[in-house]
């Protein structure tokens, strides 16, 4: 069995810190990168709830009235519970009148006219070649009409 040498030990040793260090670096980043995530979302809620336009003093005087709260289970259920139910009513609201359409246009499409489909709310889907997605029938049709596009609802399958 042959025997490594002391300068071969302290480099593998060096490489193994370096890559413990390389990991810990991630993590602080993807730490980073969660927290600021999470404060972006809280600020998007504060805009929601319409809380925004208080001048900072308040707004963060309401916030603290709700500290004392957060400590009751039952009380942040009751606000998780009234929360998921205004998002779900903004879910059901948002997707009123919106059906599963798909869209096919013999040519190449200008990049403005692609950003007007996104707008309507379709995706291209390279596999099957064609744009896709919920969205409102009457508004699909004009917009696919600008460039001889052929616009088929797409019926669920019974199970």
């Amino acid at each position: 069995m042959a025997r490594t040498s002391l300068a071969e030990r302290m480099s593998k040793i060096e490489q193994q810190k370096a890559r413990i260090a390389e990991q810990e670096a991630k993590l602080k980043s993807d730490e980073r990168k969660a927290r600021t995530r999470r404060l972006i979302e809280a600020g998007g809620l504060v805009e929601k709830a319409g809380l925004l336009e208080l001048d900072a003093n308040a707004l963060f005087g309401a916030l603290l009235s709700l500290v004392p709260g957060a400590a009751d289970a039952t009380r942040v259920a009751a606000w998780a519970k009234a929360g998921g139910q205004v998002f779900d009513r903004e879910a059901k609201a948002g997707s009123a009148g919106r059906e599963p359409l798909t869209v096919t246009f013999a040519e190449a499409l200008p990049t403005t006219f692609s950003t007007r489909l996104r707008g309507a709310g379709l995706r291209w889907n390279k596999v099957f070649n064609h744009w896709e997605g919920l969205a409102e029938y009457d508004p699909v049709i004009a917009l696919a009409g600008e460039h001889k596009g052929v616009v088929q609802r797409i019926q669920p399958k019974n199970v």
